[in-house]
């Protein structure tokens, strides 16, 4: 093995971290490997309302770790604060990705229209979606995801808004779904997923954990 990736290490106080840090380095260069020093960051979540004193830095070794405001780990977006626009902006990207990559075929008019859906609905859609079953999404974005998809599915279809068609007149021509839909079918298949299994697996302990709350002074 040359390298390893998307390794998180959590913890609740800075200390915490630094800790688990070292333990990793010491582990890693033991074995002969190095832990990045310019790849590694760290973020401070701030997800409750209420807001307590961060102070100190994380380091690992006597190199001072960069503090960012949000990073990618698995494909996803994660923001401190807990919310998922960049998430959503990201995974409209590549979905504009995806639809530019197969241009010659999706935009051709002698391509039928239903043909043209399904690999929207298989590759485009998928990548968009990306995720999706965590998000806690808002109306905006959501709004921000249909913008998005509507315009490719006219572009499909050799249609723009002068043609003055209704967005639910161009999905039946192609055959898709609105976006709120899949994106809310996502999350209840998640949900199934997990009641379905065992009550002793690690994944259904989720619906009994307990939060702690932070006392304010």
């Amino acid at each position: 093995m040359l390298f390893a990736d998307d390794i998180v290490l959590v913890d609740e106080t800075k200390d915490g971290v630094n800790r688990k840090l070292e333990l990793w380095r010491n582990t890693l260069e033991s074995k002969g490997y190095k832990l990045s020093r310019m790849k590694t960051e760290y973020m401070h979540c701030e997800f409750r309302n209420t807001r307590h004193r961060y102070d100190g830095v994380v380091k690992l070794g006597e190199i001072e770790v960069l503090k960012v405001n949000h990073f990618r780990y698995l494909g996803s977006i994660i923001q401190n604060d807990g919310n998922i626009e960049n998430d959503v902006t990201h995974r409209i990207q590549a979905g504009w990705k995806k639809w530019r990559s197969a241009t010659v075929v999706i935009c051709d008019r002698n391509v039928p229209t239903k043909l043209k859906g399904k690999f929207y609905r298989t590759a485009i859609r998928l990548a968009m979606l990306y995720g999706s079953e965590c998000w806690a999404v808002k109306q905006q974005q959501l709004h921000k995801m249909n913008v998005a998809k509507m315009r490719m599915l006219r572009w499909m279809c050799g249609k723009t808004r002068k043609d003055r068609i209704r967005n639910i007149e161009i999905q039946k021509q192609v055959g898709v779904a609105p976006i709120d839909t899949k994106i809310r079918g996502r999350a209840v298949a998640v949900v199934w997923s997990l009641q379905r299994r065992p009550t002793n697996a690690p994944t259904r302990k989720l619906y009994s954990i307990e939060t702690r709350r932070n006392s304010t002074r």
